[in-house]
């Protein structure tokens, strides 16, 4: 494999695969907040939240760890303002104390806080303002959910960048995805490159998964697929990477290493190719090469359709999760990409209406959808192009979720949060 592209694709595996507490969008939240309080340094006596409206629609629902139960932007800002260390970015509120828990939910009676719909039509978009009696400060982030791009304090800007450039930049490194390059990548990846990030998703996504199956997390979507439907392997792959999200919407203070910038995301395209894995008694070694696959695919196949969109993240990832399961079982890149086809035509469509305990369902019925798509190629059948969506070749249909997510569900995603707001 070329060595420029060998690089870029290890390096889009450290970026993209981090850890973060919590739904990720409450968290940038409390990242902004945490970086404007740092910028005013003392107590604000009035927030002011200015957001998009997908991160409304993400944080509307979905429990803020570390807060005692609260959810909602203010408490998201709240938890920011008096816990958070932005020095730690997606985990800004992973070391709240007992008492800072209290402080936070004082917090929220005492201090005037406004919430706003932001009008600069970025998909992504946060900005909070603080004030106290003498000084404001302010911190913008945009694009993705640590993409800083304005701090200030008192009217004077002390760091800046363009929003477009960075998301420009941040395409690019992704659009050098592709499902042949990923195996190939895959077969040949030195493992000690990439060994200490895949190994932290295992750690990580695993333990929050045994979270959400010992304990009553959401619907406990994971402990109900186990109860109906037993112990098949096909039954623990949806059942576990469902309980990992029952326990992350619920609030638990675990964190999830995520993919796309999602945990969801990050959940669905490594659980049920960990739990396949030990399924076929595959060796470490098998199965961080099919993480490599799963990952690589999702943040392919996530590419195009951007962020935030009304298009359900978790289709990406269960098809990612599928791939992986099929390079379990020693497909290449024509089992792989007849897979990723058959997944897409049978699941697109599903629509995101923000983060909440419905999540996990959905996550599930993306598992199924992939698993479904590679049993179909394993047994001689498969979606041909010209059938709705599917195109001849897999980079095709790719092209054409992409297409439908990113500007054929525009409407869509305002009607969702128009019907939420309500």
């Amino acid at each position: 494999m070329e060595q420029s592209l060998y690089n870029a694709y290890v390096s889009i595996l450290h970026q993209e695969l981090v850890p973060a507490m919590g739904c990720t969008e409450p968290i940038a939240v409390a990242y902004a907040a945490a970086l404007a309080a740092r910028e005013l340094g003392e107590r604000a006596t009035r927030v002011r939240v200015c957001v998009s409206s997908n991160i409304i629609k993400n944080v509307k629902s979905v429990i803020v760890p570390n807060t005692g139960g609260l959810h909602g932007l203010e408490a998201a800002a709240a938890a920011g303002i008096i816990a958070g260390d932005p020095d730690k970015k997606l985990l800004v509120i992973s070391q709240v104390t007992e008492e800072q828990k209290k402080a936070i939910a004082a917090y929220l009676q005492e201090v005037e806080f406004s919430v706003e719909e932001s009008d600069s039509g970025e998909l992504f978009d946060i900005r909070i303002e603080l004030s106290s009696a003498v000084h404001t400060s302010v911190c913008r982030i945009a694009g993705n959910h640590t993409n800083v791009v304005l701090t200030g304090v008192d009217g004077t800007v002390t760091y800046e960048k363009q929003v477009l450039c960075a998301n420009e930049e941040h395409q690019q490194e992704l659009e050098v995805l592709q499902v042949d390059k990923i195996v190939e990548f895959a077969d040949t990846v030195d493992l000690a490159d990439v060994r200490s990030t895949l190994e932290r998703q295992i750690q990580c996504n695993m333990a929050i998964s045994r979270e959400g199956l010992e304990n009553n997390y959401g619907a406990r979507i994971g402990q109900v697929l186990l109860k109906a439907r037993g112990d098949d392997p096909v039954t623990r792959a949806k059942a576990y990477a469902a309980a990992a999200s029952d326990a992350r919407m619920g609030g638990c203070e675990k964190p999830v290493v995520i993919n796309s910038g999602s945990g969801n995301q990050g959940i669905t395209a490594s659980v049920p190719v960990i739990v396949y894995a030990e399924h076929l008694g595959a060796s470490q070694e098998q199965l961080l090469r099919a993480l490599v696959v799963s990952n690589l695919i999702t943040l392919h196949l996530k590419c195009g359709i951007g962020p935030l969109s009304a298009y359900c993240g978790a289709i990406s990832a269960g098809c990612g999760a599928a791939a992986g399961i099929t390079y379990l079982y020693g497909g290449k890149f024509r089992e792989i990409a007849h897979t990723v086809v058959n997944a897409l035509a049978i699941n697109s469509g599903v629509i995101c209406d923000g983060a909440k305990a419905s999540c996990a369902a959905k996550i599930a019925s993306a598992v199924e959808a992939g698993l479904l798509g590679m049993e179909m190629f394993r047994q001689g059948s498969q979606f041909y192009g010209g059938d709705g969506i599917v195109s001849k070749g897999v980079e095709n249909t790719i092209r054409n979720v992409a297409q439908l997510a990113s500007q054929g569900m525009r409407k869509t995603d305002s009607e969702i949060i128009k019907i939420m707001l309500q």
